[in-house]
């Protein structure tokens, strides 16, 4: 290990080993962890005679469950949705969806195979997501297990390495072996502000010496679980240290050590075998109330008894009428609309401003990365790309999809320019500095960038800390007790389909408590 680094460096790097800490307690701070425990019981009050009513605007993963939930009370429910699909955000593509991109239409080529789809929203279910895996559970979706996490998957970085991609593995060893070197030689001269006790100053050395893999004297020359450079026809042979200056290069490492152990990303992660939107799926079979697609909502009007709603299908106005309404609609959208709306709430709206990101499928000719040894997982690189991943399902079939960008904020700048054909290129020159032969072997792709995709123009609201003080709780409230602001942009976990189930849950209770309420008032009249 190079002795050549600053204080500044090295407690740069101490910071990227303790990050999972930091994002945790940040999370928590911010409040958006609090989606995270046990989903209310949604044991809704039956409706009975009253027969009460709500249109649902929107039928995202929100729209889906407050439909299905008052369905199952008894409430006469109208979904009103803008796209020529169901699911919103929850979008699996397959071979000859549309996608409906801003002035740029496209129609996925993948062949017709049920292993060949792109989940273009989301794409993996964290374990502590409890709402989302128990409407999995609920509505009898089946999942499996997704390598989110692949040692075999690498770390590209333009600043470090010269360039060249290095096996995840291998930078996570060597970073914790480097890292346990300084540490040991801290402990074995006692170098803290406080000494140690011979006790804890022994335990210490023995759990960083076993935590980088150190040597006897204390020193980082390698570790096994770094990988093998060798295969197993010769002597056991690991891989040689990285240099650790170039690990220091750059500043791309500071989240790519932790980005497993982020509570949203850390395994296990699950999926939902043949496409994400299997759960939008198993919601439309539940239910019985009317979808309308194509229908443009004009206007919202909210009556002393009730919500009154325009939209627009095949040039032609609608009005529906309910008691309550339920508006997934982006907020962006909404000050765009006329309502009645109160002026501080449309205030609040037109303070959010969306999220941006943008995913690349790609169908492969074959699955080159599992002659690499990569069986799932991520590769992680400072190209435009971001990010590439590798299926889990379908091990060693012919062919697979990979998602081949995946990108987020400033990220997607350069792509929301490009046409499709100009995105695609551009993804498989990025991937041909990953892997060799990697431009060759693409044979379609398509590109969702959702700041560009007509009904959405963006990805959830992008809520800072301030902004949440001062309207979340306004736009939470509902408009005279009748009109409800959901999906996940209402939630402590944006752009998450925890979110948009929490939303709905949030929104689902304050209404029984009124109808509980309301029912208590008219029995004591």
């Amino acid at each position: 290990m190079s002795p050549h680094f600053s204080r500044r460096e090295l407690l740069n790097f101490v910071a990227a080993a303790g990050g999972t800490h930091a994002v945790y307690q940040t999370s928590r701070a911010l409040g958006l962890l609090a989606d995270s425990t046990p989903p209310a019981s949604l044991n809704l009050s039956p409706v009975g005679s009253a027969a009460r009513t709500a249109v649902v605007l929107g039928a995202g993963i929100a729209g889906l469950t407050v439909a299905y939930e008052l369905e199952r009370a008894g409430y006469g429910v109208t979904i009103i949705e803008a796209s020529h699909r169901v699911g919103g955000r929850n979008m699996t593509v397959r071979s000859g969806d549309v996608i409906d991109e801003l002035g740029q239409r496209q129609v996925c080529q993948f062949d017709d195979e049920p292993n060949l789809y792109f989940n273009a929203g989301p794409a993996r279910i964290p374990g502590h997501h409890q709402r989302t895996l128990k409407y999995c559970r609920d509505l009898n979706v089946p999942l499996i297990v997704k390598a989110n996490f692949a040692r075999n998957a690498y770390h590209q970085d333009d600043a470090s390495f010269a360039g060249r991609p290095v096996r995840l593995g291998h930078y996570v060893a060597d970073a914790r072996g480097f890292l346990s070197e300084l540490l040991h030689k801290a402990v074995d001269k006692n170098q803290f502000d406080q000494a140690l006790s011979a006790d804890d100053r022994e335990r210490l050395l023995e759990f960083v010496t076993a935590f980088g893999d150190l040597d006897d004297s204390g020193n980082y020359a390698g570790s096994r679980r770094a990988g093998y450079a060798r295969g197993y026809q010769s002597p056991e042979e690991y891989r040689s240290p990285l240099p650790f200056d170039d690990m220091l290069g750059g500043d791309f490492w500071k989240w790519v050590y932790t980005a497993s152990e982020n509570p949203d990303w850390g395994d296990p992660l699950m999926e939902v075998p043949g496409g994400m939107d299997g759960i939008v799926q198993a919601f439309v079979r539940e239910l019985s109330s009317p979808i309308t697609l194509n229908a443009p909502v004009q206007s919202i009007d909210v009556t002393a008894d009730g919500v009154d709603v325009v939209f627009c299908q095949q040039g032609v106005l609608h009005q529906v009428s309910a008691d309550y309404c339920f508006n997934s609609i982006p907020a962006h959208f909404l000050p765009g609309i006329p309502s009645n709306l109160p002026r501080e709430y449309k205030n609040a709206l037109a303070a959010l401003k969306p999220n941006k990101l943008m995913k690349i499928g790609l169908q492969m000719k074959r699955r080159f990365w599992e002659e690499e040894g990569i069986y799932g997982g991520t590769t992680l690189t400072s190209q435009p790309i971001g990010e590439l991943w590798y299926p889990s399902h379908d091990i060693h079939a012919q062919k697979g999809v990979v998602i081949g960008a995946y990108t987020h904020g400033d990220g997607c700048a350069t792509w929301s320019t490009m046409t499709p054909s100009e995105r695609l290129r551009a993804a498989a020159e990025c991937g041909e500095r990953i892997h060799s032969g990697y431009a060759e072997l693409v044979e379609s792709g398509v590109s969702v960038p959702w700041e560009r995709m007509n009904h959405m123009m963006g990805c959830s609201v992008h809520w800072t800390e301030a902004l949440r003080q001062q309207h979340f709780d306004v736009l939470r409230r509902p408009v005279a007790g009748r009109h409800y602001l959901v999906g996940d942009q209402m939630s402590y976990h944006p752009t998450w389909q925890e979110g948009a189930f929490a939303s709905a849950e949030y929104a689902l209770l304050d209404l029984d408590k009124r109808v509980r309420s309301d029912s208590a008032v008219g029995r004591l009249a």
